[in-house]
């Protein structure tokens, strides 16, 4: 079955952020704001809309000096433990992923071969293990995943 943002899905992420989404036909938007740091980010989520000649889901964020998007998003996990939405999308064995974190920061990892997600870390350089680190909290997704058979 294919995965879709509904609005159970959004609660969830929504009370990991500490945020509320609006939202306006298929697209969810929420501001996350850390004074501290002076971070603020806006993150919006499209379920299931037109991307070229195929449907998925599109996460975006944009900050202060960038923009990231996440195409055809297959999966998230909202973690309350480390106050952050792992988004990811797999294809062909290999996945990106968007990190969001309740205090307004973003990770992007892209291209990340899946195996990597259950590699023995400490055989890893550190600029290679950081992104398995990073997204292997979503590991259980991919063996759901239709995508990951391929």
């Amino acid at each position: 079955m294919k995965f879709k943002f509904t609005d159970k899905k959004i609660a969830e992420i929504e009370n990991v952020l500490m945020t509320k989404f609006v939202k306006r036909g298929t697209q969810y938007r929420a501001i996350l704001e850390n004074s501290e740091n002076k971070r603020k980010l806006t993150l919006e989520i499209y379920s299931d809309i037109p991307i070229g000649t195929k449907t998925g889901n599109l996460v975006c964020v944009f900050a202060s000096c960038a923009h990231a998007q996440l195409h055809f998003c297959t999966g998230f996990v909202a973690s309350d433990i480390l106050g952050e939405v792992v988004f990811i999308g797999e294809h062909n064995g290999y996945l990106s992923g968007i990190i969001v974190e309740k205090a307004a920061a973003c990770s992007i990892y892209s291209n990340v071969d899946a195996a990597l997600l259950s590699s023995d870390f400490t055989k890893l350089g550190p600029e290679v293990m950081l992104s398995g680190v990073a997204l292997s909290l979503a590991e259980h997704l991919l063996e759901q995943s239709p995508e990951s058979k391929k």
